[in-house]
């Protein structure tokens, strides 16, 4: 098969690059299975298992798709009328009308609350990632995610840790001074920043945590923070909302909207076992599990069906869930 995978974006990912770093992985993947694979993408973009076509939004979109393509992915977005069959991932929330009936989102939560029931889990190729260090020494926990964003609740972690004698927290992916929340200085020692990490030096991090404080105030489409921290053998604590319940059974995590009940949680020392999350991670969250349901999707519009027999819409409005502080 020949698949044009299209993304408004550069690759390969620079530092964290969710919609693209999955999309890399599905390339490649599929490449791995014989399929022919082009990524129509931003000038400067490289790869070397597929054929990169720089895209130019000044010409039209159906001149850039090479002859011979049988089906295009989009992600985020499609194209207008397209003569060929396609479809498209939606990544994040705060989507808005009807949706294309060849939708696909990225977990059932997400889906459900489009009114759709066609998604697909992102995967990711774990060889790229080394050795999980199941047996490394642990000495903090972490957060990962967009500190910048209120729904994320880096302060929630923060918060969080702040109530555990003796432990810290490691934010991956914000900074002590954020000027993107007004002017916010974080003074507390208990919190360490390492900024926007990506690659190898992510990982190594990764390895030494106790495991992830992930206490968000939106409903997480999937969230890669969860399946990256489980790989590497770090238990998962959040909040119930959209596909953490999905992601992270009791054997790998908890779940609770209450600060006082994860704190109580954690100071309790849970005995999770660091195989258990990994394995959890790599059989269920893997690229070729994800290239597989995606093939099915291409067959499906390949044979002249829609994903979905009505256009998928929002549900419900996007929200801030709650998170309720101690005290």
């Amino acid at each position: 098969m020949r698949i044009l995978i299209y993304l408004d974006n550069l690759i390969p990912a620079r530092t964290y690059g969710g919609t693209e770093r999955v999309m890399w992985y599905l390339g490649k993947e599929l490449a791995r299975m014989g399929h022919r694979v082009y990524f129509l993408c931003h000038p400067g973009s490289t790869c070397d298992f597929a054929t990169v076509i720089p895209h130019d939004p000044r010409l039209p979109f159906d001149g850039q798709v090479p002859a011979g393509v049988d089906v295009i992915h989009f992600n985020n977005c499609t194209m207008g009328r397209l003569e060929k069959p396609y479809i498209v991932t939606h990544h994040g929330n705060f989507l808005q009308g009807d949706l294309d009936r060849n939708s696909v989102f990225v977990s059932a939560d997400h889906a459900r609350r489009h009114g759709s029931a066609s998604f697909v889990y992102n995967g990711l190729d774990w060889s790229d990632y080394g050795d999980p260090g199941l047996r490394s020494e642990r000495r903090y926990y972490h957060f990962l995610g967009k500190a910048a964003w209120r729904i994320k609740n880096v302060q929630g972690a923060i918060d969080t840790v702040k109530a555990l004698p003796g432990e810290r927290l490691l934010v991956l992916g914000g900074y002590r001074l954020n000027l993107k929340m007004g002017l916010r200085l974080t003074l507390t020692p208990k919190a360490r920043f390492a900024g926007m990490v990506g690659g190898e030096r992510k990982n190594e991090l990764l390895r030494h945590s106790k495991g992830l404080i992930f206490p968000v105030r939106w409903d997480e489409p999937f969230g890669l923070a969860i399946t990256e921290s489980l790989y590497f053998g770090a238990p998962v604590f959040g909040t119930p909302y959209g596909s953490l319940p999905e992601l992270v059974p009791p054997e790998v995590g908890f779940l609770t909207n209450r600060e006082e009940e994860l704190v109580a949680h954690l100071l309790s020392r849970p005995a999770y076992s660091a195989r258990t999350c990994h394995e959890w991670a790599r059989e269920r969250f893997n690229s070729r599990l994800m290239a597989e349901a995606y093939l099915r999707k291409y067959e499906q519009v390949l044979d002249g069906e829609a994903l979905n027999p009505e256009p998928p819409h929002a549900l419900v409005p996007d929200r801030k869930r709650e998170w309720i502080k101690r005290g």
